[in-house]
């Protein structure tokens, strides 16, 4: 591997530090996107369990808040639920657009990795043609012919290796942001008629 650094020269610095880059957004993002950081399992109906028995209080609205993004969401539409509820849809729309945010960090960076790869190992290959015209201008040595024509195969290889990876987790976890946000956007509406249809049962009592 460092025979074939050394040999196509400068021109892989710029894929290897893009690796570098795809790769650490890649880990980033696998850990930042699991279910259970984002939308864990059953957690509206505990809430709405502990809600129905009165037993939202401070800390449990914190808690909720920093257990994940879902938590959050569902935290905004319970600090509104004595308001309208278009202020209250509102105020969970604002929230669910701040979870959007927090889930596509990092994503047009790694997109603009696997777009700009190729291009950098098209660099390479522009380099690796300057060295063949070069040694033909030079009178024809193998030596930097060979050398030409390895810098421009291997710059051109290695874009790709680094494109292909970096485009495919891009679009897996675009894909993932955006079933989450069907998910949490259902999640929320659920939340909303629980609450009022909750108060209005509350006010019909009371007027009964």
């Amino acid at each position: 591997m460092f025979s074939i650094v050394e040999t196509i020269g400068w021109p892989i610095w710029p894929l290897i530090f893009a690796s570098v880059v795809a790769l650490a957004l890649i880990i980033e993002r696998s850990a930042a996107l699991r279910r259970s950081r984002v939308l864990p399992t059953n957690l509206l109906q505990d809430v709405l369990a502990l809600h129905s028995r009165r037993q939202i209080n401070a800390d449990v609205m914190a808690r909720l808040e920093r257990s994940s993004l879902l938590g959050f969401v569902l935290a905004a539409g319970l600090r509104s639920e004595r308001e309208p509820r278009e202020i209250a849809a509102g105020t969970i729309e604002v929230a669910g657009a701040r979870a959007a945010h927090e889930m596509s960090r990092y994503l047009t960076l790694l997109g603009s990795v696997g777009s700009i790869a190729p291009l950098l190992g098209l660099l390479g290959t522009v380099v690796g043609m300057i060295e063949i015209f070069a040694s033909q201008q030079a009178g024809s040595s193998p030596q930097q012919l060979a050398q030409g024509i390895s810098i421009a195969l291997y710059s051109t290889a290695f874009g790709i290796i680094v494109a292909v990876p970096s485009v495919l987790a891009y679009r897996h976890f675009r894909t993932r942001v955006d079933d989450f946000l069907v998910e949490m956007e259902q999640q929320s509406q659920q939340l909303v008629e629980a609450l009022y249809n909750e108060g209005s049962n509350v006010l019909r009592r009371s007027d009964g």
